[in-house]
């Protein structure tokens, strides 16, 4: 049985500042994101993050939502890829991928995985379930880690300005850890870019494996 999430757009701007939640269209594409992958049996953790690509990368664009009651749990800065902005406009993402080679940041679908120590320290595994859009994020090693580059320090100094990753989601090092933590083992990460057309609205969605 599907869930009915009881808050949308309307809903969750009542009373309340626009500026903490989602756009939106973008929220309406994650809620029915995040009720296809429950739909498949995959959901284990009842939570939701989005990422909005269309904003730069000076401001806090992503956000984890908690359908259930209706509150935002997190709402953070977060990295691109390399590949994804030009050098004469490196803070604005304007082209995503899935090949490895592209250093840019993928769109659609994903489902957290596990957690492993690695060379940026704690990261996260995200397991892309959009064929052909997304589903070789775990080939490409694709996944959430904190990064100096995405600091408060580094932003200070760079006149609020985020460094780019090499296609990972990557964040702040001083909230990595616990957002981590509370999103691991089965949750729903929907990221969208200014042209929502670029990612594929499939009822297929890519086995776990």
């Amino acid at each position: 049985m599907l869930l009915l999430v009881p808050f949308g757009p309307g809903v969750a701007r009542a009373g309340m500042d626009a500026s903490a939640w989602p756009r939106a269209g973008l929220l309406e594409h994650a809620l029915a994101a995040y009720r296809r992958v429950q739909g498949a049996g995959l959901l284990r953790i009842p939570l939701l993050t989005v990422i909005d690509y269309s904003l730069p990368s000076w401001e806090r664009r992503l956000w984890v939502l908690d359908p259930m009651r209706s509150t935002v749990l997190f709402h953070e800065f977060v990295a691109h890829g390399r590949g994804s902005a030009t050098e004469a406009d490196p803070d604005r993402a304007v082209r995503f991928g899935n090949d490895a080679a592209s250093l840019r940041s993928s769109l659609g679908t994903f489902l957290t995985g596990g957690t492993y120590t690695g060379k940026h320290g704690r990261s996260l595994e995200l397991i892309g379930l959009d064929p052909g859009v997304n589903d070789k994020a775990r080939e490409r090693r694709i996944v959430m880690h904190p990064a100096d580059y995405v600091s408060a320090e580094f932003r200070a100094l760079r006149g609020g300005r985020v460094g780019r990753s090499f296609g990972c989601p990557a964040l702040d090092p001083a909230i990595a850890p616990a957002l981590i933590d509370r999103i691991r083992d089965g949750s729903v990460l929907y990221a969208e870019g200014a042209d929502a057309r670029l990612v594929t609205v499939s009822e297929r969605i890519v086995a776990r494996r």
